[in-house]
């Protein structure tokens, strides 16, 4: 069984390979087990879905990336916090939970994204 340390890598490499190098079929190739479990709302379940939905993401918003900001692992979960920014003028923050098999696989994705806003009532930033 792979450690949290060795999982974190795995899901940077991953997010990495899917979204900025806008290349999902390695890293669902690479990265993802036989069955995957879907539970953002505008994805399917297992891979053709996830593939789908990044190929169409890099035709429609070429430059899109996503940078890491924090890490949290925890057995066979790992949080990433992200700064995602998009081609235009939309930035967000985001938040990807994945589960990892015990061969180190991704299996489950969960996931919320906000707008970072123009204004806030504080000075604390989405970071």
């Amino acid at each position: 069984m792979p450690s949290s340390e060795q999982n974190k890598k795995s899901a940077h490499e991953f997010y990495d390979l899917i979204f900025n190098k806008c290349n999902p079929r390695l890293g669902v190739e690479k990265y993802v087990g036989d069955r995957y479990i879907q539970h953002n709302p505008l994805v399917g379940d297992g891979t053709g879905p996830l593939i789908e939905y990044f190929e169409k993401m890099a035709l429609e918003y070429p430059g899109k990336k996503v940078e890491f900001k924090r890490t949290i692992a925890e057995g066979n979960f790992v949080a990433l916090h992200c700064y995602q920014d998009w081609p235009g003028d939309k930035e967000y923050a985001g938040m990807d939970i994945f589960r990892f098999d015990d061969d180190g696989k991704i299996v489950e994705h969960w996931d919320v994204l906000q707008e970072i806003p123009r204004v806030s009532k504080h000075s604390n930033g989405m970071f």
